[in-house]
Formats: C-alpha cells, sequence, structure tokens
C-alpha cells in the first residue's frame, strides 16, 4: 500500500502516464466555479431572507394592535435580519478563503 502511495506522489498528470491511473474520476472543478456556485447559493438564501422580512413587516402591520401577533412579527424579522448578516457574511468569508487560495 505504501508503495501505490509512494507511486502517486510521483504522478504529474494521470491522463497522459498510465502508470498514474488510479480508477478516480478527474474533478475539474476551479476557484471560479466554486466561487460562482457559492454566489448563487448564498444570492438564494439572502433573497428568501429578504422575503421573510417581508413577509414579516406586512404581519406586522396587520396585527392590529395586537401585541402577542406584533411579538411574533419582530422576532421573525430579526431571525431573518440575523439569517441575512449571516449569509451575506459567510459569503465574504468564502470569497476571501478563495481569494487568498
Amino acid at each position: 500500500m505504501i508503495k501505490y502511495f509512494a507511486q502517486l506522489k510521483n504522478c504529474t498528470d494521470a491522463s497522459t502516464d498510465s502508470s498514474c491511473l488510479t480508477n478516480l474520476p478527474s474533478v475539474a472543478a476551479d476557484s471560479t466555479k466554486v466561487t460562482s456556485a457559492l454566489s448563487i447559493l448564498f444570492g438564494a438564501l439572502a433573497a428568501i431572507a429578504v422575503l421573510i422580512i417581508i413577509i414579516q413587516g406586512i404581519k406586522f402591520v396587520l396585527s392590529q394592535g395586537d401585541p402577542q401577533k406584533a411579538a411574533d412579527a419582530r422576532k421573525g424579522i430579526i431571525y431573518a435580519v440575523v439569517g441575512l448578516v449571516i449569509a451575506l457574511s459567510a459569503e465574504a468569508v468564502v470569497r476571501l478563503v478563495i481569494g487568498r487560495l
């Protein structure tokens, strides 16, 4: 087994060297593909959070002075804002880390 890993360590391009074939699929994902996929994911999460904020804002307006309904809507807005901040922060961290690679 050690001989197998030593052989793989010396491989530079498995597509041209038949002794380097590992029967593993080759993955051609570069940082731009990962960044764009994660941007789409975080963008969708941010859009959902904004949609929840709008819905909870409407519920807050329509609570008609009922303290329980207003409190529930206010909590929903706070949770959605926290989720939005986390999604935006996660995207910033991912862009920073991928930019440093």
